[in-house]
């Protein structure tokens, strides 16, 4: 008899915690995405060409990263994956983690990060302030050593951890295919070139897929770093770098690299000219999107700028 009404109480005490987890699910949805699209006005004039950009710290957790991380935390519930008690485990050069961390603390569930211990201090100081378990690994492996790193805890214990994989898993760039490139298509049809940086490559790859199913004229341009060596934060070179598993070689129409000198010089001259004061890989995104629209006679460029420079104040002590 009271294994009866144990088990009853059980089944209540789940049904209770799905509908507070689905709950606060739809409230954090509410700040994911939907960022503003804005034309630069003064730091590039071209008759015909125009540049489009979308402000992605505009939502939580300040970049873009918060899309992807969503969804993929989204669909592990959806699907069982994270249990109660599991905690949510990957690797990160910081904005995804950030994204973990932030999602998961209104969610109530714990985050380890597998993090280069070079990452920026101010990276590190707002995960620990989000409550994210950091597990530091070697800057000369990058983040193909914390994917090791992360990959083996998983290994070693499958019950504890639910490990997103950011690298590989597909809701990475579908939450690009189903919600950025939308965004971008409902508010400016017109586009004919889209510009992005390769990091995880879910931006490129799931905003670019998508796109071409709105009109395959759109011609998709990807950036890199130009060497191993880099400051853009999150950027890979993929001839030195290990390749994402959901990256497709075959999608972008056109490849441009991007130094670091050319992102920092542009991180001041869209300051001063629109006063946006950008992350390196922002101004990145930027240059290639410029360096597009100078070869153009007619046309509009989207790109995205992933981050604003709240976490970068080594950098901007650099520069600035």
């Amino acid at each position: 008899m009271w294994g009866f009404f144990y088990l009853k109480y059980m089944i209540q005490t789940v049904k209770r915690n799905d509908q507070l987890i689905i709950s606060r699910l739809a409230r954090v949805e509410k700040e994911v995405g939907h960022t503003p699209l804005v034309r630069l006005r003064k730091l590039f004039r071209k008759k015909n060409v125009q540049i489009w950009a979308k402000q992605e710290w505009k939502q939580l957790s300040g970049s873009v990263k918060c899309r992807p991380a969503f969804r993929i935390i989204n669909e592990a519930l959806r699907m069982d994956a994270l249990k109660p008690g599991m905690t949510l485990l990957d690797a990160t050069s910081g904005n995804t983690g950030i994204a973990y961390a932030a999602i998961g603390k209104r969610l109530g569930i714990p985050v380890t990060l597998c993090l280069p211990e070079n990452a920026s201090q101010d990276r590190k100081e707002i995960l620990q302030s989000l409550g994210a378990e950091l597990i530091l690994t070697s800057k000369f492996e990058g983040t193909d050593g914390a994917q090791e790193r992360a990959k083996e805890m998983a290994w070693l214990s499958p019950n504890k951890y639910f490990y997103a994989n950011q690298y590989r898993n597909e809701h990475n760039w579908k939450s690009h295919y189903l919600g950025t490139a939308v965004e971008i298509w409902n508010e400016l049809p017109r586009i004919t070139h889209f510009v992005a940086g390769l990091g995880t490559t879910g931006t490129f790859t799931g905003t670019g897929r998508r796109l071409k199913v709105f009109n395959p004229a759109i011609q998709l341009v990807s950036l890199q770093p130009d060497t191993a060596l880099h400051g853009m934060e999150g950027w890979k070179h993929l001839e030195t770098a290990r390749v994402p598993g959901i990256y497709d070689p075959g999608l972008a129409d056109r490849h441009l690299e991007i130094s670091t000198e050319e992102a920092y010089q542009l991180m001041k001259d869209v300051l001063k000219y629109e006063g946006w004061m950008l992350s390196p890989s922002a101004a990145a995104n930027l240059a290639g999107a410029i360096r597009v629209a100078e070869q153009l006679d007619k046309g509009t460029v989207v790109t995205m700028l992933p981050d604003n420079a709240d976490k970068y104040s080594e950098v901007i002590r650099k520069i600035f």
